[in-house]
């Protein structure tokens, strides 16, 4: 049996101990807005009416945000140097 995207976010969840403020948060990293009430209905049992199937581009978002979250944001690539004139010529 595969696991569901909701599957997948509950255990993240739970091995992460995260709770839904945090969440919200880590989705805030990358620009990607959730309520908590959002939260909740993913977080849900399959059966409840208010339960809401979690899509790809949900858990992707969240993904993202998590590495930023753990890792901290991607340093700056520092820009090209410009060669001088005469720089890298054979003498």
């Amino acid at each position: 049996m595969a696991l569901s995207n909701n599957d997948i976010m509950k255990k993240l969840r739970v091995a992460l101990k995260l709770r839904d403020d945090e969440i919200v948060k880590i989705c805030e990293l990358v620009d990607f807005r959730v309520t908590k009430s959002e939260l909740g209905a993913i977080f849900r049992h399959e059966s409840h009416e208010k339960y809401m199937e979690c899509g790809d581009q949900f858990l992707r978002n969240f993904l993202n945000g998590l590495v930023i979250h753990l890792r901290g944001p991607m340093p700056e690539k520092p820009a090209p140097r410009k060669k001088k004139s005469g720089e890298g010529e054979k003498q």
